[in-house]
């Protein structure tokens, strides 16, 4: 198939890479919830297990998620380009595409866990659409301009003696309180209901309808990133591109790293806070052109093929680990919410996406896609084989070679 043949490898590979991280933070909202693990007061945390909480947020939190987000811009490109070499329209395809991953997400959410990321990239793909046809400078322009007017929302003020702050974190202790009871001895109803109607922040209609306005705004940089890199040919030769991995992972690891480390040496400070906004994206960046470097030079590896097939089931293997963790630590399984502690939590996710590691390789050695994968593209081409038409077509033709 098309499609498949112009696979980059290392691209697979840097998004299974990704999960790894994405595994790690998220294992912090199954463990302490979505709004518990930034309220660890609440949690009676070793002074080791409160370090490691540190240790996360600067070195994985909010850094390996934009990762996937880069990925998914740079694959929107990629597909564009793969759906009009085959003589279709990419705007319905990928519209196609972005509906069912809303659709996957909504029932991810609504029926497993509140830390569903899916419905926010489905709806992300639409607004993606606008900069689909665009220059790559406009890409770069534009991601350059959100990034940094995100930034700047970490300059907003909070008066922690204003009523209305006093009052948020009251009714937020009260939801983590709750939330700890329920999410620890519940059955599986009554964590649903209390994940789909409690609401720990109170905000008014208007109030909601506007962040979700501006929430693509905030999210786009590293999605037009992405794209801009695709159209300038990023990771399509890597064999001469090894010194320039290196330069840049130079540049954006220990950048990222400091910036991030503000919120915690200066804590209450705006200015740290915005630092902590950037040096999460530059910190994804360091870790891309690690990866990419760190691809070169041991691409003879047999743990780099297992990178790539988890990274070539990235979204089977993402709702695999809602469910093998949500049965570990919700109240209808194990019951370990908030019992464990972050080290043994890390641990966990460790042995977790080392499990996929080799399931993963094992996988596709007997079949070619991850059935959530293979859902999708069969949405996409409305098309059993999961092909276009057109593609099964030429295959099927006696006068096509390849």
């Amino acid at each position: 198939m098309v499609e498949r043949q112009h696979r980059m490898r290392i691209v697979d590979g840097m998004r299974g890479f990704s999960l790894l991280g994405i595994l790690m933070a998220n294992m912090l909202i199954f463990q302490y919830g979505i709004w518990g693990k930034d309220e660890m007061q609440f949690y009676s945390l070793s002074q080791p297990d409160s370090i490691a909480k540190i240790l996360v947020n600067i070195l994985v939190e909010g850094s390996f998620m934009p990762i996937f987000t880069f990925l998914f811009g740079f694959g929107l490109i990629k597909m564009k380009e793969n759906l009009e070499r085959k003589g279709l329209k990419p705007k319905r395809y990928l519209s196609r595409r972005f509906l069912l991953l809303f659709a996957i997400g909504a029932v991810h959410a609504n029926f497993l866990w509140e830390g569903d990321i899916l419905t926010f990239y489905g709806c992300m793909g639409f607004f993606l659409l606008l900069f689909m046809n665009r220059k790559a400078k406009t890409l770069l322009i534009w991601g350059l301009i959100l990034l940094s007017l995100s930034g700047m929302l970490g300059f907003a003020p909070e008066d922690p003696n204003h009523p209305s702050t006093k009052d948020s974190s009251t009714r937020m202790e009260t939801y983590v309180k709750e939330t700890i009871h329920i999410y620890g001895t519940g059955t599986y109803e009554e964590i649903k209901h209390h994940r789909n109607t409690s609401d720990p922040l109170g905000m008014d209609g208007l109030f909601i309808l506007i962040a979700l306005l501006f929430a693509p705004l905030i999210a786009a940089p590293l999605f037009l990133f992405g794209m801009y890199a695709a159209k300038k040919q990023w990771f399509q030769n890597p064999d001469d591109e090894r010194l320039v991995y290196l330069k840049r992972m130079l540049l954006f690891l220990p950048a990222g790293l400091l910036l991030k480390s503000l919120k915690h040496l200066f804590p209450g400070q705006g200015w740290s806070a915005a630092g902590e906004m950037i040096g999460a994206s530059l910190l994804s960046f360091g870790y891309i052109f690690a990866f990419a470097a760190l691809y070169m030079a041991a691409k003879s590896s047999p743990w780099l093929l297992r990178f790539e097939a988890v990274g070539k089931l990235s979204l089977t293997n993402y709702l695999l680990q809602t469910i093998i963790c949500t049965t570990l630590f919700y109240g209808y399984g194990l019951g370990w919410f908030g019992k464990i502690g972050v080290i043994a939590g890390c641990a966990l996710a460790l042995a977790i996406y080392a499990a996929q590691l080799f399931a993963s390789r094992w996988y596709l050695t007997r079949f070619d896609s991850g059935p959530v994968e293979r859902l999708l593209r069969m949405w996409t081409y409305f098309s059993l084989s999961g092909e276009s038409k057109r593609s099964a077509a030429s295959k099927s033709s006696p006068t096509s070679a390849s």
